[in-house]
């Protein structure tokens, strides 16, 4: 592939030997006014991600792991604390501009897939380049990305005439596209029986590994978070363990 496709106070670092910082959270809370008071979905959390990082947050239903993401790649604001993502802090940061620093580092995953229904497989793909002002190179970019993930034959399909397995493969191929330094997966393999979610997790740390994009995902499935080399454990909104794996994540598969 070418290489354009390339409280408890608890304090956490997530790192390898080489990684700067691309994320720091530092006490950070969100709460939201509830009809009988206030309810705390996070409280006082402080964490560091180092380029190339790959990051399991875990926990059960209801923990704020899905807030967190949020919150980290700057879809919302926190209500106390302070987050800076590649190097920008996001409370002085407007809407706009937080949307800038996405489009220009951030590629996202999401467990419902998320594609245009009116846009074809590669027209799916192209589109973040588009909107990035991109595109001179994106339809072969995109082609290459979709091949990548097996659907080369597929290119001018629509959501609707694909498998769910194969919408996620898209929906991988759009997120790498732009070649993010780090990408955001929320439940990627949610919705897909389990021979499918391996080809996508698969398909999800090949990418990561060749492009050394920094990975930071919510999941369910353990054997996901075993992939990772950190493992975040959230529990009633509050961060009570850093798992450091042994191993990297290329090297766990079954």
């Amino acid at each position: 592939m070418q290489d354009t496709l390339r409280d408890n106070n608890t304090t956490t670092t997530a790192r390898n030997n080489t990684g700067r910082p691309v994320i720091e959270a530092h006490r950070l809370s969100q709460r939201v006014a509830t009809g009988s008071g206030t309810l705390t979905i996070l409280g006082d959390i402080t964490l560091t991600i180092n380029a190339g990082d790959s990051v399991a947050i875990v926990g059960p239903s209801g923990s704020g792991k899905s807030t967190l993401l949020g919150l980290l790649a700057g879809l919302d604001r926190a209500t106390e604390g302070s987050i800076t993502l590649m190097g920008q802090t996001l409370e002085t940061l407007d809407e706009d501009a937080r949307a800038a620093l996405r489009g220009q580092h951030v590629g996202f995953v999401f467990q419902n897939f998320q594609l245009l229904p009116s846009l074809t497989a590669l027209e799916n793909v192209t589109l973040p380049l588009e909107v990035l002002g991109r595109s001179k190179a994106g339809d072969e970019l995109a082609r290459q990305l979709l091949e990548r993930v097996g659907l080369g034959a597929r290119l001018e399909h629509y959501p609707h005439q694909l498998s769910g397995g194969e919408q996620q493969r898209v929906a991988l191929a759009r997120a790498f596209v732009t070649g993010p330094e780090i990408l955001f997966a929320d439940e990627p393999t949610g919705n897909l029986d389990t021979r499918t979610g391996q080809t996508v997790i698969d398909l999800l740390f090949d990418l990561n590994r060749e492009q050394g994009t920094t990975l930071v995902l919510i999941t369910h499935d353990d054997h996901l978070a075993r992939r990772c080399a950190v493992q975040l454990q959230l529990e009633g909104g509050r961060l009570v363990d850093d798992r450091q794996m042994n191993k990297r994540p290329t090297d766990s598969r079954p």
